[in-house]
């Protein structure tokens, strides 16, 4: 499942997806998210336990989540981490491309049956919003709003930069076909001359022998 498909289309960084999905306590679940590089993540996410005898919901304190993501291109992994039913995580991605974002719990069912999970997750991505309650400077709503419109701004760019990667990528792969392409067409020339020599060769030997004769 893919969180965001569009996302190189888009013309600011700062997103949010919230979802939740149901999956089984022995089960693994892992969504992609495609990322330009040195971007902040933040994840929130919050699981809860089928409960069969008040058919509900419920939390359970013992549960833990374990979260993991890893970078598809080079494979390093970002982010791996152990925390409560309801936790946070965040990271900040290094290389552009695929992020793989894979959550688990450590809480396993009888022989026969599985624990149900419902998981709540929502996913900001940008750059990290400013505490202003830690801001002891109290700034003007004017000087709020330029920081607000720097960090867009920086989004923007490393969006641009992205992009101008993705762009380089391909560029780079039509140059190589087109070159293969070139070099073939020129063993093929290469080959149909020598074929045709050949024959003119042949036919000049034949004719000449049966003047001979």
């Amino acid at each position: 499942m893919k969180l965001s498909h569009c996302f190189a289309a888009l013309p600011l960084l700062s997103l949010a997806h919230a979802l939740h999905f149901y999956f089984e306590s022995n089960e693994k679940r892992c969504f992609l998210e495609e990322l330009p590089s040195d971007t902040i993540v933040e994840g929130h996410y919050r699981a809860l336990v089928w409960n069969e005898p008040t058919k509900a919901w419920l939390s359970n304190s013992d549960m833990g989540i374990t979260v993991n993501v890893v970078e598809m291109a080079s494979g390093h992994t970002v982010v791996n981490t152990k925390g409560p039913s309801d936790g946070r995580f965040t990271f900040t991605s290094h290389d552009p491309g695929d992020h793989n974002i894979c959550l688990s719990t450590n809480i396993t069912g009888g022989w026969i049956s599985t624990e149900h999970i419902k998981m709540y997750l929502d996913i900001q991505v940008g750059s990290a919003k400013h505490d202003t309650t830690a801001d002891t400077t109290h700034v003007s709503t004017l000087a709020g709003k330029l920081r607000e419109l720097n960090n867009k701004v920086a989004d923007i760019q490393r969006e641009q930069k992205y992009m101008r990667e993705v762009e380089a990528t391909f560029r780079d792969a039509s140059e190589r076909t087109n070159s293969r392409a070139v070099v073939w067409s020129l063993v093929q020339m290469a080959v149909l001359v020598a074929a045709a020599w050949g024959q003119m060769r042949y036919l000049k030997m034949y004719f000449g022998e049966k003047k001979l004769r």
